[in-house]
C-alpha cells in the first residue's frame, strides 16, 4: 500500500524509533548502544524492505535521543513529578523520549504538531489513559521549558 504523504512516513519512524528504543532501553542497553545500522528486534530482511527516508528519520531521532539522553531524562523527571522516570513505562517513556527531543530540536515542527503526534503515538502504542499524561507532560513542558 502507498503511504499518502510524508506524514505517514514520519509516523511510521516515530513508531520505529519508539520501539527500537523500546528494546533498548527494556534490556539495559539504552546508554551502550552506538552502532544504528541493524536495529534491534529487526532482521535484515525487514531492514530491507524500510523505506530509506523513514529508516533516515528514524535513525536520526533514536541517535538524538540517545546523544541527549541526560538532558532530555532531566527535563522528563523535572515534570513528571508524581511519577518518577523508571515507574514510567517503556512505552511511554520513549515517546516522551523522542516528543521532548523534538520539542528541543526540531525547530520546524510546531510543539502542537509533538504533542498531537506523541498522543497517536500513545493510543496506538501503550495503554488506554496514558495518551493523557503524555499529552500534560509534554504540554507543561513544551509552555515551560521550550522558547520557540
Amino acid at each position: 500500500m502507498k503511504k499518502e504523504n510524508k506524514f505517514e512516513d514520519r509516523h511510521e519512524a516515530r513508531e520505529l524509533a519508539v520501539e527500537t528504543l523500546y528494546a533498548l532501553d527494556f534490556n539495559d542497553q539504552i546508554t551502550s548502544y552506538p552502532d544504528l545500522t541493524n536495529l534491534p528486534g529487526k532482521n535484515d530482511e525487514e531492514m530491507k524492505e524500510l523505506p530509506e527516508d523513514v529508516l533516515f528519520y528514524a535513525r536520526y531521532l533514536i541517535s538524538g535521543v540517545l546523544s541527549h539522553l541526560t538532558e532530555i531524562d532531566e527535563i522528563i523527571s523535572k515534570y513528571s513529578i508524581n511519577r518518577p522516570l523508571d515507574k514510567i513505562n517503556y512505552v511511554d517513556r520513549n515517546i516522551l523520549r523522542i516528543s521532548v527531543f523534538a520539542l528541543l530540536y526540531e525547530k520546524d515542527l510546531h510543539p502542537s504538531i509533538v504533542i498531537n503526534e506523541a498522543v497517536k503515538l500513545s493510543q496506538e502504542m501503550s495503554t488506554d489513559v496514558t495518551y493523557k499524561f503524555i499529552n500534560g507532560m509534554l504540554d507543561n513542558i513544551s509552555k515551560k521549558e521550550i522558547n520557540r
